[in-house]
């Protein structure tokens, strides 16, 4: 196999030819969230805390499931490396059989999961608006498992370009979905829509994720691209050790997703008793960090291809190469991020929301946002690179320590005791959720480190 090694300048030029499409998508659908946001804060702050913490249940979920399948990525990416392109559609056809199961376990625990919202103090008048948001989008759930395998099957193969624009098709119908839903019609091909105010911006959600998925599904199997790789040319049916070998990569990069995701998320539930306010401005913090944070993300995805190239391919050197690029790449964004968000939070708040209550809570939270930038693009770029390589046991299991082992416990005793002193509410969780991504992002550098010291080329190819 090819050992050849590309320069600094060439190896940053074959990153951001794939961090820039990935990097649309990724906005485009964090944009479903902030359309969301928006289109609900315009309503009240009900409908808006509504949609908060709607999405502080299921987008959690929603992230284990792709996590989960974001094996995809890696194994196809090292059959590539490998140059075995028959085992691109072996890997992707078990994908799709896990997909289907992930996709409808998730649709039933959203769907079960209303009650906890009460057993936690919530309101009644919000809690049955949260309810009803979070059925319309739990039929959505199953799309979003075929979309994101066939997305991990284009981008491994580095062509992120038809799921970009499919993407960004999708923000344009998910403001038209919203709205259809939101007021409802009363004649839809003989049909009355109701009116459902924030909560169908569930719904739309759910309308949105079929229609990209059955659009990406029928340029997967009609362009000349993927002829060598082509998808569904047989019925294959599910074998259950291909599956188990795909979960048990995937599973551990879903549960570390899971374990950071769902500590800003518990964020939201464990503020809700004190009032809208409070889940609004934290919400709204939310939401602009999350676009942030699209950036080291999708460079990661990138980064995770890139290595697993390296890795099909045994070339040490470039695997190398990459992990230096690509961390110094991110270090130097997350500089840029920090200071945009520092200058411009509170005009960045106020197109949010215009309460004044809302806006100042707002503000407050984005300070420590700055802080984290750098620490929050280190961790998530060595995560990158361990998914790349197949280790995703360890990154489980040290954002699990450092997010739920550290962050958490310390937001709790800084924002709900007197252990500090008086209690410091929504910014000592915050507080804790820096803490967390610092020891994050120190755990998994030096597991990175460590692995490709050790490194043993053992990667098992998934067997037809």
């Amino acid at each position: 196999m090819s050992r050849h090694t590309v320069s600094w300048q060439q190896e940053l030029k074959l990153l951001a030819a794939l961090t820039g499409p990935i990097l649309i998508s990724q906005f485009a659908q964090a944009g479903y969230g902030l359309i969301d946001t928006i289109m609900a804060g315009q309503l009240s702050p009900l409908d808006l805390a509504a949609v908060a913490l709607g999405a502080s249940i299921w987008l959690p979920l929603y992230l284990l499931t792709t996590g989960t399948l974001l094996a995809t990525t890696t194994l196809v990416a090292e059959a590539r490396g490998a140059e075995q392109p028959e085992r691109i559609a072996i890997i992707t056809h078990q994908a799709l059989w896990l997909a289907a199961l992930v996709g409808m376990t998730g649709l039933l625990l959203i769907q079960a999961s209303p009650p906890l919202l009460g057993w936690m103090g919530m309101p009644d008048h919000l809690h049955a608006e949260t309810a009803d948001y979070l059925y319309g989008v739990s039929w959505g759930m199953p799309a979003v498992a075929f979309f994101f395998v066939l997305r991990c099957y284009c981008e491994a193969q580095a062509r992120p370009l038809p799921v970009t624009l499919i993407s960004l098709l999708g923000l344009g119908l998910n403001v038209l979905a919203n709205r259809f839903f939101m007021y409802g019609s009363d004649n839809f091909l003989g049909w009355t829509v109701p009116a459902m105010g924030g909560a169908g911006c569930g719904w739309g959600t759910a309308v949105v994720m079929w229609s990209m998925t059955l659009v990406l599904l029928a340029y997967v199997l009609l362009t000349k691209a993927f002829s060598k790789t082509r998808l569904l040319t047989v019925w294959t049916p599910p074998h259950v050790h291909e599956i188990l070998h795909i979960a048990k990569l995937g599973f551990p990069i879903g549960l570390a997703i899971f374990f950071e995701v769902s500590s800003f998320a518990l964020v939201a539930i464990l503020v809700s008793p004190t009032g809208e306010i409070a889940v609004a401005g934290h919400q709204i913090a939310l939401s602009v960090t999350s676009v942030i944070f699209m950036l080291p993300l999708s460079l990661a995805l990138a980064l995770t291809i890139r290595c697993g190239h390296h890795y099909g391919a045994q070339n040490l050197a470039a695997l190398r190469l990459t992990r230096r690029v690509g961390l110094t790449t991110t270090t130097l964004m997350a500089c840029g991020t920090a200071l945009m968000l520092l200058l411009l939070r509170e005009p960045i708040v106020r197109f949010y929301s215009t309460d004044p209550a809302v806006v100042d809570l707002a503000v407050q939270l984005l300070l420590f946002a700055v802080a984290y930038q750098i620490v929050d693009a280190l961790q998530v770029g060595a995560a990158g690179c361990l998914r790349g390589i197949q280790d995703t046991r360890s990154p489980m299991q040290l954002t699990l320590l450092a997010y739920w082992g550290v962050g958490i416990p310390f937001g709790y005793i800084a924002g709900s005791t007197d252990w500090l002193g008086q209690a410091w509410g929504a910014q000592g969780y915050w507080a804790g959720l820096v803490l967390g991504l610092a020891v994050a992002a120190w755990l998994l550098n030096r597991q990175l480190s460590f692995r490709l010291d050790n490194l043993p080329f053992s990667a098992q190819p998934l067997r037809s």
